[in-house]
C-alpha cells in the first residue's frame, strides 16, 4: 500500500449534530478518502474526485465539511498546524487543499 497523501488523527468526525467520534482519522490514499473510528473501523469512504471538501461559513478556522456519498460531515481539525514533532491534526485549510490535490481541482 502507497503512502497516504494526507493523514490526520485526533479528528472529531460528526454527522448533523452527533458526534461519530472524537478521536477519528482522516486518510487519503490510493485515490480514496477515508473517514475512521479512532480504532480504525471505516466510517465513510469515498473515490476523492466524488468528494467535496470546504470550509463552513460560520465557525472556527479548525472546522471543514466532507461531503461523501449523500453525507456531510463536520470534520474538527487543528486552527493550526502542530509545531514539528508535536502531535495533534493539521489545519482545516490542509485537508481542504489536500483533498483538492488529490482530485485534480487546484494546484
Amino acid at each position: 500500500m502507497a503512502e497516504p497523501e494526507f493523514r490526520a488523527t485526533g479528528v472529531r468526525i460528526g454527522k448533523r449534530l452527533r458526534s461519530l467520534t472524537r478521536a477519528g482519522q482522516v486518510r487519503i490514499s490510493d485515490g480514496r478518502l477515508e473517514l475512521l473510528t479512532s480504532y480504525g473501523s471505516e466510517i465513510d469512504s469515498a473515490p476523492v474526485q466524488a468528494v467535496r471538501a470546504s470550509r463552513p461559513w460560520f465557525g472556527p478556522d479548525g472546522r471543514a465539511t466532507a461531503d461523501l456519498n449523500g453525507n456531510r460531515y463536520l470534520l474538527t481539525l487543528g486552527d493550526h498546524d502542530p509545531a514539528p514533532g508535536e502531535p495533534g491534526p493539521p489545519a482545516a485549510r490542509h485537508f481542504i487543499e489536500a483533498v483538492r490535490r488529490a482530485a485534480g481541482r487546484g494546484d
